[in-house]
């Protein structure tokens, strides 16, 4: 469906080629102060998947195309493209006047060495990168791509805002080991970080970029017009529910961006205060296994979590009343255009025999088994311990590990034993954007060392989604899409355990929120 759209999106290409001119940006007057979700720890996109990175990511970089409100790419730093007849070359050209917040202009050399270290990191930056045969810069703003074989979702893969994020990076920042998280925060996006009053575990600023010109579309979604109506945005960190909830009624916080579900009955009440929707789509709640150690290692373990786990306790425990999520086993999201459930009926209850036998004949004999996770995001540390309580009656004897949340996320790159600071198993959640795509769920790429943390490893599963890029037309893509999710569901990379909605509130007098994969903040006025 996504790559039929993208055909009409590239038969109309001259209607979507935006004009190089900018608006002007307004000169506002005032301070958007927000409260996250989590405390920010990784500065690189690209380094890390984490939301509250991509966050910080689309705050200070550009992509080259972006996504709008239904997912369809659109030219962002892009000025125009086209493509060969025979589909192995695109030839892009850059925006003029570009430059990133140190003065220096954007030209296709830093383009160039920053898809080149994404490809290293990312799941449709892989794929982009699988069938890329080079690239070559024609000039400071025209670069050709140049392709193996024919992918007609190039646009899209340039435009994903979800898992690492193909932004552009100062070619010396990019240039760097794709392992290495970058510490510098030299983009050329609409707000600067202001780094001299960044505390950690309490503060995140961001300045208006003065010199940034945006497109001179109206915004919708990630893509159009980043306009910046504020002087700047701080990210006030507030791990205690209650003490952002009580900001949010008073206004000493302007958005919550990801209240404890707990707590919506309370603030929706408040005067003042909106909780609404930001995403067209349900974020998917997974339980992690790490594949490189036993017993995950083995599918049969990891098939074993499957029939050990019920979705509606997990979902109950982490958000409450039944009108914010739902059952769903589809590693491509229920509602999304991938969203099959193929080859998971026969663990659609809980079967604990099942899983202990399983579990067996992976070889597991009781040994300690290490769940990593933080209170600081309520509902993953609630749905830990659930976890932990379903696991135990499956005979899985778990040790659940508490830290902040920045430390878990830098745990879960660790590929130690678990006994040497690495890990068995972690709850999370993803968006709905994220997860609605084989081209873009982190979770379901099996490409082994290149994978998501806890790296499955399976040529078959990843023989298949190749198969959805290739796939000639919808039908055959359905097909495609279908088959990979019975291998998914056999092989068990991760857990599916439901999908829920995440609301966020604001206080009446701000507007301009846009619907997109995370929350953004161009666009958002305060009066």
């Amino acid at each position: 469906m996504i790559r039929s759209r993208l055909a009409a999106t590239l038969i109309g290409a001259t209607a979507l080629l935006l004009s190089a001119g900018a608006q002007a940006q307004p000169a506002p007057k005032s301070v958007l102060r927000v409260a996250p979700h989590a405390d920010l720890k990784t500065l690189d996109p690209v380094a890390a998947s984490i939301v509250i990175t991509r966050m910080h990511g689309l705050m200070i970089y550009e992509t080259l195309f972006a996504w709008d409100a239904n997912l369809q790419p659109k030219p962002q730093m892009v000025e125009s493209f086209s493509t060969a007849p025979d589909g192995l070359s695109w030839t892009f050209t850059l925006r003029p006047g570009l430059k990133f917040h140190d003065g220096q202009p954007v030209t296709t050399r830093d383009v160039i060495a920053s898809l080149t270290r994404w490809m290293k990191r990312d799941t449709i930056g892989g794929k982009l990168g699988e069938y890329t045969e080079g690239m070559e810069a024609k000039d400071d703003r025209t670069f050709v791509l140049k392709l193996k074989k024919p992918m007609a979702l190039v646009p899209f893969a340039l435009g994903s805002a979800v898992g690492q994020i193909p932004v552009i990076m100062r070619e010396a920042d990019a240039a760097t080991d794709p392992m290495k998280p970058v510490t510098e925060t030299i983009g050329s996006g609409p707000f600067k970080f202001n780094r001299a009053e960044w505390r950690s575990g309490a503060k995140v600023v961001y300045d208006r970029n003065p010199d940034y010109a945006p497109r001179s579309e109206p915004a919708d979604g990630l893509a159009g017009g980043r306009v910046v109506k504020v002087d700047r945005v701080e990210w006030l960190i507030m791990p205690d529910a209650a003490t952002a909830a009580a900001a949010l009624q008073t206004g000493e916080i302007d958005i919550w961006e990801q209240p404890s579900q707990d707590l919506i009955p309370v603030v929706a009440a408040a005067k003042d205060v909106k909780v609404e929707r930001y995403s067209n789509l349900a974020n998917q709640v997974m339980l992690r296994p790490n594949s490189l150690h036993p017993p995950f290692d083995n599918p049969k373990a990891r098939l074993a979590l499957a029939y050990a786990t019920d979705q509606a306790e997990f979902l109950a425990g982490g958000f409450g009343d039944e009108e914010w999520w739902k059952r769903c086993a589809a590693y491509f999201i229920c509602g999304g255009p991938n969203g099959t459930q193929a080859g998971t009926e026969a663990y659609a209850k809980p079967d604990l025999d099942k899983a202990k036998q399983l579990l067996a004949e992976a070889g597991y004999k009781g040994e300690k088994l290490v769940l990593t996770t933080s209170n600081d995001i309520a509902a993953i540390g609630r749905m830990a311990e659930v976890a932990a309580a379903q696991l135990k009656k499956a005979g899985v004897n778990v040790a659940v590990q508490f830290s902040d949340w920045g430390t878990v996320t830098t745990r879960q790159q660790n590929k130690s034993p678990p006994d040497q600071g690495g890990w068995n198993l972690f709850v999370t959640y993803a968006s709905g954007a994220t997860m609605q795509s084989p081209m873009t769920n982190i979770g379901t790429n099996m490409a082994c060392e290149k994978a998501w943390a806890g790296w499955p490893c399976d040529a078959e599963a990843e023989k298949l989604r190749g198969a959805v890029v290739d796939a000639p037309d919808d039908a055959a893509r359905k097909a495609a899409v279908e088959a990979l999710h019975r291998r998914l569901a056999e092989m068990q990379p991760y857990r599916v355990l439901g999908q829920f909605d995440q609301p966020y509130a604001r206080r009446a007098n701000v507007s301009g929120v846009l619907a997109a994969p995370v929350m953004l903040f161009w666009n958002i006025e305060k009066k």
